[in-house]
Protein backbone atom coordinates (compact mmCIF):
# COMPACT_ATOMS: atom_id res chain seq x y z
CA UNK A 1 0.00 0.00 0.00
CA UNK A 2 1.53 3.19 -1.24
CA UNK A 3 -0.17 6.22 1.33
CA UNK A 4 0.79 10.17 0.82
CA UNK A 5 1.71 10.80 4.74
CA UNK A 6 1.60 14.37 5.70
CA UNK A 7 2.19 15.97 9.32
CA UNK A 8 -0.23 18.10 10.30
CA UNK A 9 -0.77 21.77 9.12
CA UNK A 10 0.02 24.07 12.21
CA UNK A 11 0.00 27.57 12.84
CA UNK A 12 0.16 30.24 15.94
CA UNK A 13 0.60 33.34 16.88
CA UNK A 14 1.12 35.60 20.07
CA UNK A 15 -0.62 38.51 21.27
CA UNK A 16 -0.42 40.81 23.74
CA UNK A 17 -3.34 41.28 26.44
CA UNK A 18 -5.40 43.48 24.46
CA UNK A 19 -8.84 43.99 23.57
CA UNK A 20 -8.14 44.61 19.97
CA UNK A 21 -6.35 41.20 20.00
CA UNK A 22 -9.69 39.18 19.87
CA UNK A 23 -10.54 41.01 16.45
CA UNK A 24 -6.86 40.08 15.38
CA UNK A 25 -6.71 36.40 16.23
CA UNK A 26 -10.69 36.17 14.19
CA UNK A 27 -9.23 37.78 11.17
CA UNK A 28 -5.26 35.30 11.76
CA UNK A 29 -7.88 32.06 12.24
CA UNK A 30 -9.70 33.21 9.19
CA UNK A 31 -6.95 33.81 7.05
CA UNK A 32 -5.37 30.23 8.31
CA UNK A 33 -8.28 28.75 7.42
CA UNK A 34 -8.63 29.77 4.06
CA UNK A 35 -5.07 28.73 3.08
CA UNK A 36 -5.72 25.44 4.44
CA UNK A 37 -9.09 25.30 2.06
CA UNK A 38 -11.40 24.43 5.15
CA UNK A 39 -14.66 25.86 4.18
CA UNK A 40 -16.78 24.21 6.15
CA UNK A 41 -17.84 25.44 9.93
CA UNK A 42 -15.62 28.40 9.44
CA UNK A 43 -18.37 30.84 11.16
CA UNK A 44 -18.45 28.23 14.38
CA UNK A 45 -15.04 28.02 14.60
CA UNK A 46 -14.19 31.64 14.15
CA UNK A 47 -17.30 32.52 16.89
CA UNK A 48 -15.29 30.28 19.35
CA UNK A 49 -11.68 31.61 18.44
CA UNK A 50 -13.53 34.98 19.99
CA UNK A 51 -14.76 33.67 22.73
CA UNK A 52 -11.53 31.58 24.05
CA UNK A 53 -9.54 34.72 22.96
CA UNK A 54 -11.71 36.94 25.07
CA UNK A 55 -11.87 34.70 27.89
CA UNK A 56 -8.54 34.27 28.01
CA UNK A 57 -8.35 38.47 28.51
CA UNK A 58 -10.61 38.60 30.95
CA UNK A 59 -9.82 35.65 33.30
CA UNK A 60 -6.52 33.88 32.24
CA UNK A 61 -3.67 36.48 30.54
CA UNK A 62 -2.01 38.83 33.72
CA UNK A 63 -1.13 41.95 33.28
CA UNK A 64 1.72 42.47 30.78
CA UNK A 65 1.45 39.24 29.47
CA UNK A 66 -0.74 37.59 26.70
CA UNK A 67 -2.14 34.34 24.96
CA UNK A 68 -1.13 31.96 22.35
CA UNK A 69 -3.68 31.10 19.12
CA UNK A 70 -3.22 27.86 17.95
CA UNK A 71 -4.34 25.70 14.82
CA UNK A 72 -3.68 22.59 14.05
CA UNK A 73 -5.44 20.68 10.62
CA UNK A 74 -5.27 17.20 10.43
CA UNK A 75 -7.27 15.08 7.63
CA UNK A 76 -10.71 15.35 9.73
CA UNK A 77 -10.21 17.93 11.84
CA UNK A 78 -9.36 21.55 13.18
CA UNK A 79 -7.82 21.84 16.44
CA UNK A 80 -8.18 24.94 17.94
CA UNK A 81 -5.59 25.81 21.38
CA UNK A 82 -5.88 29.04 23.41
CA UNK A 83 -2.94 29.06 26.15
CA UNK A 84 -2.87 31.52 28.92
CA UNK A 85 -0.49 31.89 32.07
CA UNK A 86 -3.72 32.96 34.48
CA UNK A 87 -5.00 29.99 37.00
CA UNK A 88 -7.97 29.00 37.51
CA UNK A 89 -9.79 25.94 35.71
CA UNK A 90 -12.80 27.75 33.37
CA UNK A 91 -15.94 26.32 33.83
CA UNK A 92 -19.73 26.53 32.21
CA UNK A 93 -22.13 28.81 34.47
CA UNK A 94 -25.18 29.70 33.92
CA UNK A 95 -25.04 33.30 31.89
CA UNK A 96 -26.62 36.24 33.53
CA UNK A 97 -26.41 40.19 32.15
CA UNK A 98 -22.45 40.66 33.09
CA UNK A 99 -21.29 37.26 30.77
CA UNK A 100 -21.18 33.85 31.05
CA UNK A 101 -22.19 33.06 27.69
CA UNK A 102 -18.83 31.74 26.32
CA UNK A 103 -17.94 28.19 27.27
CA UNK A 104 -21.73 27.64 26.89
CA UNK A 105 -21.34 29.22 23.21
CA UNK A 106 -18.40 26.56 22.29
CA UNK A 107 -19.67 23.60 24.46
CA UNK A 108 -23.04 23.98 21.97
CA UNK A 109 -20.80 25.04 18.68
CA UNK A 110 -17.90 23.10 18.90
CA UNK A 111 -17.65 19.21 18.65
CA UNK A 112 -15.49 18.62 21.40
CA UNK A 113 -13.71 20.81 23.86
CA UNK A 114 -11.58 20.67 26.95
CA UNK A 115 -8.73 22.38 29.58
CA UNK A 116 -5.19 21.05 29.53
CA UNK A 117 -3.09 21.84 32.14
CA UNK A 118 0.01 23.70 31.70
CA UNK A 119 2.50 25.68 34.00
CA UNK A 120 2.12 28.64 34.38
CA UNK A 121 -1.56 28.81 33.10
CA UNK A 122 -3.69 26.77 31.10
CA UNK A 123 -4.82 25.63 27.50
CA UNK A 124 -8.41 25.55 26.58
CA UNK A 125 -9.01 24.15 23.12
CA UNK A 126 -12.02 22.87 20.93
CA UNK A 127 -12.06 20.89 18.02
CA UNK A 128 -14.35 20.82 14.84
CA UNK A 129 -14.46 17.97 12.69
CA UNK A 130 -14.40 19.01 8.64
CA UNK A 131 -16.19 18.42 5.66
CA UNK A 132 -15.79 16.05 2.64
CA UNK A 133 -15.11 19.13 0.38
CA UNK A 134 -12.30 19.89 2.95
CA UNK A 135 -11.06 16.25 3.37
CA UNK A 136 -10.48 16.20 -0.40
CA UNK A 137 -8.46 19.83 -0.54
CA UNK A 138 -6.32 17.84 2.13
CA UNK A 139 -5.43 14.68 -0.37
CA UNK A 140 -5.13 11.62 0.71
CA UNK A 141 -2.83 12.12 4.07
CA UNK A 142 -2.37 10.19 7.21
CA UNK A 143 -4.38 10.90 10.38
CA UNK A 144 -2.23 12.19 13.25
CA UNK A 145 -3.86 11.50 16.08
CA UNK A 146 -4.12 14.38 19.22
CA UNK A 147 -2.83 14.22 21.89
CA UNK A 148 -4.17 11.99 25.11
CA UNK A 149 -3.70 14.32 28.10
CA UNK A 150 -6.43 16.14 27.12
CA UNK A 151 -10.06 16.16 29.55
CA UNK A 152 -12.43 15.69 27.03
CA UNK A 153 -15.53 17.70 27.09
CA UNK A 154 -18.22 15.74 24.34
CA UNK A 155 -20.03 18.73 23.21
CA UNK A 156 -24.11 18.63 24.42
CA UNK A 157 -26.41 17.33 22.24
CA UNK A 158 -24.49 15.68 19.16
CA UNK A 159 -24.78 11.90 18.95
CA UNK A 160 -25.95 11.31 14.79
CA UNK A 161 -27.66 15.06 14.70
CA UNK A 162 -27.56 16.63 11.33
CA UNK A 163 -27.24 20.50 11.85
CA UNK A 164 -28.96 23.37 10.06
CA UNK A 165 -26.02 22.78 7.57
CA UNK A 166 -25.48 18.80 7.12
CA UNK A 167 -23.39 18.61 10.12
Amino acid sequence: MNLDIQPALLRRQFYLRSPRTVSAARGFTRDTLHAWGVTSREDDMLLCVSELAANALLHGAPPGRGYLLRLLRTEHLVHVEVHDSGGGQPTLRHPDRDGGRGLLLVEVVADLWGVSERRPGKVVWCEFRTSLADMHSWGRRAHVPGSDDHELRPARDRGDRVGRDGR
